[in-house]
């Protein structure tokens, strides 16, 4: 066995989280589990479903064990030096590559492909491969779309806006003393580039040829909103919650944002009529959405087999749709029904229709400093440091330069 119960419970001392009580593992493998869903929150779901597995045969029992997000991924840094890592690991699917590059995470390509069960959206499994070998499958994703008033369109007599030219005719119908369009989020961190992509993807552009014309022409066409006073200049400062609370208080007439603001809405404006469509596409684009949630992989070192056994289980179609809708997430795989898990919500449905082409960031090990090239060029546009050219180009060499 690769940890003692013992060692986990140094590292949740050493981290200030406690592990769940569960029942003793026996004679039972014990493989540990590192997650970062909150234990008041998307946390007691990951717990019931450990349990349940737990209960489910008597060969293996997981550990679950809560560390907060920033405190888990330093352990992983930590981890591979000192050999302490879990047997199964939880991480953002965009930090995937660089930690597989790191060697956090197992090698499972020949385990995968060896499987029956390989019911993954591409874009979900596709955000966990380095290299073209797999380090992990995807646990639970999400995505971005439009949110707009209902009452606001309907008043102003206005469709919900498909394409930018109707976005923008729609933004200057919208917009007035009181209220503004749209609202974004374009702080300068991976939420601003996170928010920024899909405007990116549909005009023809890429991360990788940010000087090109398609990926200048996105940056213009959201630098035109701010010009002409439909998004807030403000949103250089603004997270992807602020943007929520600015749609919630009527501040603004639309957002782009993803499901897990349906909480925050609940409680921030209980009686605005709201729906979701896709962001909108440019005029000669194709509809883009980028992906968000997590993804989970066997860690170095671990007992691979029990490993394997665990995760196979928990992302499997059955417990993959009860987990996902439990924790705000949507499946990613493409033989659970979201039509059918969501019926009745039609917000959830509409997401779960934009899921199947959200792009993953990168992948690669090098995204942070490829996402902080973009949202740097963003903030440069946005706040009028640089125009769009200059900012795009700088952005195109300084990711040229990563390699």
């Amino acid at each position: 066995m690769k940890k003692a119960i013992a060692a986990g419970i140094a590292l949740s001392m050493l981290v200030g989280a406690a592990i769940p009580a569960y029942a003793e593992a026996g004679e039972k493998t014990t493989i540990t589990f590192w997650h970062y869903m909150s234990e008041d929150k998307e946390g007691q779901f990951v717990n019931e479903a450990v349990e349940k597995f737990n209960s489910s045969q008597d060969e293996i029992f997981v550990e679950a064990q809560y560390l907060p997000r920033e405190e888990l991924m330093k352990q992983y840094t930590i981890g591979v030096v000192s050999g302490e890592l879990p047997d199964v690991g939880m991480v953002d699917n965009p930090d995937h590559n660089s930690y597989a590059s790191m060697g956090v995470f197992e090698d499972i390509t020949d385990l995968y492909e060896g499987s029956d069960d390989q019911h993954f959206l591409a874009g979900s499994i596709g955000s966990c491969y380095y290299e073209d070998r797999l380090y992990g499958v995807p646990w639970g994703n999400n995505c971005l779309g439009l949110f707009y008033n209902v009452a606001a369109l309907e008043e102003a007599g206005l469709e919900v806006p498909a394409t930018w030219s109707e976005l923008e005719a729609a933004c200057e119908v919208l917009t007035n003393d009181e209220r503004y369009g749209l609202a974004i989020s374009a702080i300068g961190n991976e939420e601003g580039t996170f928010q920024y992509m899909p405007w990116l993807l549909s005009a023809g552009g890429s991360v990788y040829d940010m000087g090109s014309d398609a990926s200048k022409e996105s940056m213009s066409y959201l630098k035109g909103l701010i010009d002409k006073g439909y998004v807030n200049k403000e949103c250089v400062n603004w997270t992807q919650a602020d943007a929520e609370k600015q749609f919630a208080s009527g501040q603004a007439a639309m957002m782009i944002n993803g499901p897990w603001q349906f909480s925050g809405l609940a409680a921030d404006a209980p009686d605005l009529e709201y729906a979701v469509a896709q962001v909108p596409k440019a005029d000669n684009g194709d509809y883009a959405s980028i992906l968000g949630g997590e993804n989970i992989g066997i860690c170095t070192g671990a007992n691979v087999e029990a490993a394997w056994t665990f995760i196979s289980w928990i992302t499997g179609a059955e417990e993959s749709a009860s987990i996902c809708k439990s924790i705000g997430r949507l499946s990613p795989r493409d033989d659970v029904d979201a039509e059918a898990l969501y019926e009745g919500d039609a917000n959830w449905q509409i997401f779960a229709e934009i899921m199947p082409n959200a792009q993953s960031r990168g992948p690669s090990p090098i995204w942070p400093e490829l996402s902080q090239a973009v949202y740097t060029a963003q903030q440069e546009v946005f706040t009028g440091q640089k125009d769009v050219d200059a900012a795009m180009d700088a952005a195109a060499a300084a990711i040229a330069e990563l390699g």
